[in-house]
């Protein structure tokens, strides 16, 4: 791309006042940017696997940016929107300042996270996606099957949708066991990506007493799940690790106990077709029991009858005889759990 053209065409319009519109109905390829490689079976790789699914299902072409990191993406967008992008998907919350900025100055619609006040019709869309509705079962769950009674959280940042899952758990344990022990600890404001951090922390949530882990952190979930494999609850048992939003179980060694997946197609999906029919940034998208974009990972380590209660307790929530609150106020959370340890 050459950095001349872009700056000679974004003063030209600044000069002139003009603004440029996708066309509506107009959609022909589909962009995503991710601040970590698509392979670490959890927040990166299932935006891109679902936004490739995506443009297949619609015959769009694909245009993926890996890798970004969290700095400042505004020349990606730039150059993704000089590309054609139809639509960019920015795929990280430290990426929701800079994406409706690059929208107006270019007329192409983005979907950012964690801002659902920043909608604009035809430029901007929020899909601040929450599995606490997963999360409340896998803490039901985690009380069913805890052997020390005390279950930890282990999250990289606190996020809304880190945040919403870490109440959900807690209110699924506390409805299980009411007196259940659970240890809340941050690795760090933005730890996303430390390994080593999420090993560090997770250890120290077992040596405080818990068996199971729940943990969120994209990269650092690697160092977590080594935590969980090396360190032997203190009651000399195993410790077990429930996972978020991919499905680690091919690199399982035996302390996988489940996941709350994420199926992101479905969101992705309602975007191109939103573009279609002119009412792209009207609403924002969610995930849900309901429609199995979030689900609750099956592994052989679940005992058929936990399992069971599990299921009946979902299909509950999606009559809706069971309503789970969607708690994304850090101090809310912490106000949830028995002990807290965070990194600031």
């Amino acid at each position: 791309m050459s950095r001349l053209r872009t700056l000679s065409a974004l003063t030209l319009g600044a000069v002139l006042g003009l603004a440029v519109t996708a066309q509506a109905g107009e959609i022909k390829s589909i962009a995503i940017l991710v601040p970590e490689q698509g392979t670490d079976y959890g927040w990166n790789q299932q935006g891109v696997d679902a936004a490739r699914t995506v443009a297949e299902k619609f015959g769009l072409e694909f245009l993926p940016a890996e890798g970004l990191g969290y700095g400042d993406v505004r020349p990606t967008l730039r150059e993704l929107a000089e590309e054609g992008a139809s639509l960019m998907i920015a795929h990280a919350s430290g990426y929701n300042t800079a994406a409706p900025e690059i929208a107006a100055e270019t007329g192409t619609p983005v979907a950012i996270v964690d801002r659902p006040d920043d909608m604009k019709a035809g430029l901007v869309a929020d899909y601040t996606l929450s599995g606490h509705e997963g999360a409340y079962l896998a803490g039901i769950m985690a009380a069913k099957m805890t052997q020390t009674g005390t279950v930890g959280i282990v999250v990289s940042g606190e996020p809304p949708s880190w945040n919403s899952q870490s109440a959900g758990f807690a209110l699924g344990a506390k409805a299980e066991n009411p007196g259940i022990d659970i240890v809340y600890a941050v690795i760090g404001p933005a730890a996303y990506a430390d390994a080593a951090g999420g090993r560090r922390v997770t250890e120290s949530v077992i040596s405080a007493g818990a068996d199971i882990v729940f943990g969120q952190g994209n990269g650092s979930s690697f160092g977590m799940i080594q935590a969980v494999e090396t360190t032997k609850a203190t009651n000399g048992g195993k410790a077990w690790f429930i996972d978020v939003i991919g499905d680690k179980s091919e690199l399982d060694k035996g302390h996988l106990l489940s996941s709350v997946l994420w199926d992101m197609v479905p969101v992705y999906s309602a975007m191109v077709e939103d573009i279609k029919a002119d009412t792209f940034g009207s609403r924002g998208y969610k995930i849900s029991l309901a429609d199995d974009s979030v689900r609750l990972l099956q592994t052989p380590h679940i005992p058929d009858d936990v399992w069971a209660d599990l299921m009946k307790t979902r299909d509950d929530i999606v009559g809706g005889s069971v309503a789970i609150d969607e708690i994304t106020d850090a101090q809310e959370v912490r106000a949830l759990m028995t002990s807290v340890e965070a990194a600031e």
